[in-house]
């Protein structure tokens, strides 16, 4: 999807993030969480080509799965800073999920 977007700064800390959260149909056909996954946006010119490492957030216990599978409610983050920023995520339970390519052509 083609993002047009214009940053001025005289710093590049805290550069802006791309937050992915993909979703797809289980089993039951529920629309759930299949990964989540952040990339900071490169500023040279040029084309870029990153591969974003996916992660979907896991119940902490086998009764939580259990009963999550058979709802269809899949544990999942409600903010994306949690993705953006990685602050507190040390104590959050999560499972690799594959990967996303993203391509970026910045002028």
């Amino acid at each position: 999807f083609p993002i047009d977007i214009t940053f001025k700064s005289t710093n590049p800390f805290g550069w802006p993030q791309i937050v992915l959260s993909v979703y797809g149909p289980d089993f039951f056909g529920h629309d759930v969480v299949r990964g989540y996954g952040a990339v900071h946006v490169p500023f040279v010119p040029g084309r870029h080509k990153r591969t974003i490492a996916m992660f979907v957030p896991e119940s902490s216990s086998r009764l939580q799965q259990l009963t999550s599978w058979f709802t269809g409610r899949r544990p999942e983050f409600t903010d994306p800073k949690v993705v953006a920023q990685g602050e507190g995520r040390e104590v959050t339970r999560v499972r690799s999920q594959g990967f996303v390519t993203v391509s970026f052509n910045v002028m």
